[in-house]
């Protein structure tokens, strides 16, 4: 894997994101969705207990004695501040505890996901590009700003169509943030405890979907031209 443009450090915050290859589907289903989601919740922790694969088939009451186990340990690779999870791509807003620990924790989430997929579909090799991207936040405007493009990311890809189905995507944290999931797992104090109220905070995302709508639009005419000259 080629070196990394810039170093991943401790307690510094970072939008995280990784694309499928050739921009192929990596999810087909609800119940994909679901299973990367339990990825991500059972491999931020640094020493897992057993694989996903045996912790998916324990009872319920053993699967939740791990993970309240695992949260009281509070043992994280990171901290996830933001999530979405997009139809052939994925974006963290993540804040790394442990040296190593965002590459680690990306490592585990792709390869077990990659696994996952491969048994279900009867595929072969990697499903996403073999190297992250990793942009270091470096002011609290530019935090606040990647968590509305994260959570505007499924409207202004025009996945969903209308501005009223965004709260209830069930594969962001943008649900988590306006209270409609009360058990979630990211850290949005460091959001939300900038803003007055949770109404707040949705009107700060929701004043730009036009302008990053456009933005989105630009961005694929940009591209579209690239593979032209190809």
């Amino acid at each position: 894997m080629p070196g990394r443009n810039i170093p991943l450090v401790n307690e510094e915050i970072y939008h995280v994101f990784n694309r499928s290859i050739s921009f192929q589907p990596t999810f087909f289903d609800k119940r994909d969705y679901h299973r990367l989601l339990n990825t991500v919740l059972y491999y931020q922790n640094q020493k897992p207990t057993v694989k996903l694969s045996r912790f998916l088939i324990l009872s319920k009451e053993q699967r939740n004695n791990i993970l309240e186990k695992n949260k009281k340990e509070a043992n994280f690779l990171v901290e996830i501040i933001c999530f979405c999870f997009m139809p052939n791509h994925l974006h963290f807003l993540l804040k790394q505890i442990v040296d190593g620990g965002i590459a680690k924790f990306m490592s585990n989430i792709t390869n077990s996901y990659t696994r996952y997929l491969n048994t279900k579909r009867k595929r072969k090799g990697p499903i996403f590009q073999g190297k992250f991207e990793a942009v270091r936040i470096e002011s609290n405007e530019q935090l606040l700003h990647v968590s509305r493009y994260i959570h505007l990311n499924p409207l202004t890809s025009f996945v969903i169509k209308d501005v009223n189905q965004l709260e209830d995507y069930g594969y962001s944290s943008f649900s988590e943030y306006i209270g409609k999931i009360q058990e979630g797992f990211c850290q949005k104090e460091i959001v939300l405890g900038q803003f007055k109220n949770i109404n707040d905070y949705k009107k700060y995302i929701f004043d730009q979907v036009d302008y990053q709508r456009n933005l989105e639009r630009i961005k694929h005419l940009v591209l579209e031209s690239e593979e032209d000259l190809v």
